[in-house]
């Protein structure tokens, strides 16, 4: 499987580089800095560009398969801004399937359904850009003819990979505090393979 990976240096992002790279696909990983830490590999091809930058998308979706998304928002806009241009990217080149690494907030509220967890007393997140620019990402993908997958953890712990999660469709499982960097990559990987999230949020905690 030939795999483009934006967010490729982040925490679950170079997990997800490693993950893939094991499993022998060939992984592009588009990055501002070429000399940030990647592992170097035969399988891994490295292009230099900004996910803003319209020309280093459209070179770096070239022959390939499905796209996963791991940018945070780094308290910016690029999040919503550079979802269009991925997606538009994707329609050139005829790629349908992306998975996206999201945020719990954007899960609906288990207190009130009809609202986003960040919009209700569940979230306890003095700040709400970052849900705010995930949902933005979220309406984009709603209305594109994508499959699309969004993987909502809760709070990223460290920790080692256990392999043991619960998830839920749209909102976060019950009682959910938690999960891991490794368990949310996993998580994510998983997602190449499968069609039972087309089209939805996944909620993931221990």
């Amino acid at each position: 499987m030939n795999i483009l990976l934006l967010g490729a240096t982040g925490r679950v992002g170079s997990q997800l580089v490693a993950r893939a790279l094991k499993e022998h696909h060939n992984v592009t990983a588009l990055v501002r800095n070429p000399q940030q830490r990647l592992v170097q590999h035969r399988q891994l091809r490295i292009v230099q560009g900004d996910v803003l930058d319209k020309q280093a998308i459209e070179q770096a979706m070239l022959n390939i398969d499905v796209v996963v998304s791991a940018l945070n928002t780094d308290g910016s806009t690029t999040l919503s801004a550079s979802i269009p241009i991925i997606l538009e990217a994707m329609k050139q080149q005829n790629v349908t399937r992306i998975i996206t690494i999201g945020t719990a907030g954007i899960l609906q509220s288990r207190v009130t359904p009809t609202i986003f967890r960040y919009q209700s007393s569940e979230s306890k997140r003095k700040s709400i850009f970052a849900a705010q620019e995930h949902q933005r990402v979220f309406e984009h993908l709603q209305q594109s003819t994508m499959d699309w997958t969004i993987v909502c953890p809760t709070y990223l712990a460290d920790g080692d990979f256990t392999g043991v999660h619960r998830v839920a469709r749209n909102f976060l499982p019950e009682g959910g505090t938690k999960i891991s960097v490794a368990d949310t990559a996993d998580f994510a990987y998983q997602q190449l393979f499968s069609k039972e999230f087309f089209h939805t949020r996944v909620g993931i905690a221990y």
